[in-house]
Formats: C-alpha cells, structure tokens, sequence
C-alpha cells in the first residue's frame, strides 16, 4: 500500500493518510441565507501506518468529528482538518470518517482566483478546478483521488437541483424539499457539483443520423431558467449529433446522462464537471456563437472526466484532447479541416513566446491558452504520425482502458505504441517536452475522419 500521490501544483491540497473510496454527503442548504449544514461521511483506508489524517476544508466550522463512530480529537485551521485516530491503524485499514460542519460556504481564493461554492443572483453554482471542492465539503483534493459520491440536499422548494448523477428521488416537505441523487461514478472532488436555480428541464431529442459510423444516443438533459430556455435550445439543437460523433471517435459516453445547465447570470467562462457542463447566460442565447464551447465541455466528458490526470502538470491530457475535439467537430460538420486549423494554430502559437513545456507548464501557467493549443497540435502531431485509422484505434483504447481512472502522459504514450504498433516518442516529444515548437510530422493522418449530415 502506498501513500496519496502528492501534487506540486497544489501543495496546500491533499492530506495524509487516508484514501478515499467513497463520500456520502448529507447537506441542508438555504440559498436566501446562504447556510450550509451537512454530514460527510468518508469511507476509505489508510494508506500508511497512520494515528492521524489529514483533510482539506476551508473556512466551514467543524462541529463533530467520528472515526468509526467512536468520537475523535481534531484541530481545523488554514484549511486542513487534522483528524486523530482512536487507535493507530496499520497500513490497508478501513476507516469511516465523519464530519459535521455548518456556515456560510464561499469561494476559496488562490492563484487561480476564486473557485468552488459560488453564490448566484438566485441560486448556487459549484466550479470547484482546480482547487474549489473543500469550499463545500471535506475531502482529498487532489485530482488523483477519485471516489465515489452520493449527494442527498435539502434546500427551499422552487430550487431544480442538479448534480453529478441523476435524481432518484424528489420529497417535497414542510417548507423544504429534499433531493436524493444516485451514486456517481468515481470523480476527482474537484468535478463534484452542486447546480441549484430555477431551472426548467428539458430532455434533447437524438437528432437526425450523423452519418456512416456515427452511433450512441445518450440522455441529454438541458436545465435552464424560463427566459433562456428558447435560446439555449437552439444553441444545442446539434449537440445529440456532436455527442454520437464523438462517442464513435472516442468510444462510448462514460456516463448515465449529460446535463447542460444554463444560468441566469453571465459567467465568465463556461464550466464543466462530472456528467454535465455550465453555460452562462451569454454563452447559449440563441445566437450559435459558443458552439466550439459546446464541444469542448462535451470532450471533457471523456478527456479530464472520465479519464483523469494524476496529478496537475498533466492538464494537457484534458484540455489538448478537449481542443482538438473541437477541431474534430468542425472537420466533421464541414468547416476547416482539423489539419488546416492546426497549421494555423501553429503559425498563431510561433509568434507568441516559446517557453512553455507542455508536461511542465508551472502552477501558474497550467490554464494558459498555450496549454490548450499546444496540446491539441501534439494529439494531432500523433495523429499525421500514425495514420487516421489507427488513430482512432488510439482514442478508443486509450479510454476504454482508462474509463473512471487517472492517467499519466506515459500512459499515454505505451496505448500508443501497443495499439498502433510503433513508438512515436520521437515524434511527440519534442512536443511534450522542449518549449521551442517543433514541424507538424509528415504522415498519412490529416483526412477528413467523418462526414456528418446536418
């Protein structure tokens, strides 16, 4: 048994001592007061020969600690909840660990600004990338980390809630309303969400057939405000298509369902997390000018979601596959090739400072646009490098073999050289690992994958 993997680009994140495998949060919120009150109980192991573990929590006043329901000493501050054990345990012990907790949940603040629990006009919204998810719950915030979630909320009536599985079930009580969500597959705590407004729901139709190959029809649910409804649904009129296309290119949906949540207020960017993505009210009015976006945060499903970077300087994982997934899109629809797009994303990136290496971007630069770009030209630098269909070949195993699990450049890099027969290392990393830009590689790949018909 060894220990948490520790991540250098969140230093402050990830305790000691205890793997997660499951939460199960119980929470009362009141979104008119913004007042939280809830139970996490934490079922792991220890990962060490431990007689204490540490969590990250911010700012929420811990009231009662239980290990194994036996009550426990602890100590809160600067965002680490420090947990004595009982009794030491040795490495591989079972551990319940619960929590209970109350206050006003805010943002936490960090160099990538404020993420996490975040107040809305009339309502609630959780991004918690990088850093974000002990604004609400305690955890092991790290990306590696994935557990299993279960989320039972009781907020006021006249709340949609929508989080990162579907609702089982919906009890309406005296003032208040009660929403009980299903188990959620494995996610890092930083996908875990909270999506509360006054939503309407809307369930997609598959959409006319996308063309040869392209198959699965997956839920699709879009919640949105009244007012937004009409516009929104028009921005994601082709979503059902763009979902069967890349669930042929990049194997099936790995989830239940797929939510869009649209809300009320702009948002600055859109959002993703597990098993649904967030729009602000400028991104989906009906004007079709986000539709790249759509794609992206769709990707993410697959790329960061489901498959997910052990550690933070891998981001180029989920956000080189989720931009060249939009380039994917606009080659199957009929705009630009994705091999046009990349030579002009690469004569766009050579007038901008080449002193960013892709696997080694720095905590500070790991949301820089140079990450997205420069990773979307390294997935298609592999592609030209070993052809269109083996290609595919790739992204099929790549996440079937990874589905629900994290995933390291290497990974990466040995799928390849299994399923397309050849080591493409020198080949790709120049691009991984030097900052200076290297040539697209000559190659076969570079065609057209698919064809839809819109």
């Amino acid at each position: 048994m060894t220990g948490v993997v520790p991540d250098p680009y969140v230093p402050h994140r990830g305790g000691g001592g205890l793997r997660v495998e499951r939460y199960d949060l119980e929470l009362d919120y009141r979104v008119r007061t913004n007042r939280l009150a809830g139970t996490a109980r934490l079922q792991g192991v220890a990962t060490l020969d431990v007689d204490r573990v540490t969590l990250d929590l911010d700012r929420l006043r811990v009231e009662d600690v239980r290990v194994d329901g036996a009550r426990a000493r602890w100590t809160h501050r600067d965002g680490r909840l420090v947990v004595r054990l009982p009794a030491p345990v040795r490495a591989g012990t079972g551990l319940v660990v619960e929590v209970r907790y109350a206050g006003a949940p805010r943002p936490t603040r960090g160099p990538w600004g404020e993420v996490g629990w975040e107040e809305l006009t009339d309502g609630v919204l959780v991004a918690g990338q990088p850093d974000g998810a002990p604004s609400w719950f305690p955890c092991v915030d790290l990306p590696g980390e994935k557990a299993e979630l279960r989320l039972v909320l009781t907020t006021e009536p006249g709340y949609t809630l929508v989080g990162n599985a579907p609702v089982l079930a919906r009890t309406s009580r005296a003032g208040s309303v009660r929403w009980e969500l299903a188990p959620s597959a494995p996610l890092a705590p930083y996908l875990a969400t909270v999506q509360l407004g006054r939503y309407e729901r809307h369930v997609l139709a598959p959409g006319p057939d996308g063309g040869p190959g392209v198959g699965q029809d997956v839920r699709q649910e879009v919640h949105a405000p009244a007012a937004r409804r009409a516009g929104a649904l028009r921005d994601l009129a082709r979503q059902p298509v763009m979902m069967r296309l890349f669930s042929d290119l990049f194997g099936p949906y790995p989830f239940d369902s797929y939510a869009v949540v649209v809300t009320d207020d702009p948002l600055e960017i859109p959002l993703e997390a597990q098993g649904l993505s967030v729009f602000g009210a400028q991104h989906l009015d009906g004007r079709g000018g986000y539709e790249r976006l759509v794609a992206h945060e769709l990707a993410h499903q697959w790329f960061g979601n489901s498959l997910t970077a052990t550690t933070w300087r891998d981001i180029w994982l989920h956000e080189g596959f989720a931009c060249y997934a939009e380039w994917l899109w606009w080659e199957a629809s009929g705009q630009a090739s994705a091999d046009r797009t990349a030579r002009e994303a690469l004569t766009r990136l050579r007038r901008l400072p080449q002193d960013l290496v892709l696997t080694e971007p720095g905590a500070e630069r790991m949301f820089d646009d140079r990450v997205y770009q420069r990773g979307a030209l390294t997935v298609h630098a592999l592609r030209r490098a070993v052809g269109d269909g083996p290609f595919v070949d790739v992204l099929r195993a790549w996440t079937a073999r990874y589905r629900h699990a994290t995933v390291r450049t290497a990974d990466l890099l040995a799928v390849v050289r299994e399923v397309a027969g050849r080591d493409v290392s020198p080949v790709l990393l120049p691009w991984l690992q030097e900052a200076g830009l290297p040539d697209l590689p000559s190659g076969s790949g570079g065609g057209r994958l698919r064809r839809l018909r819109l």
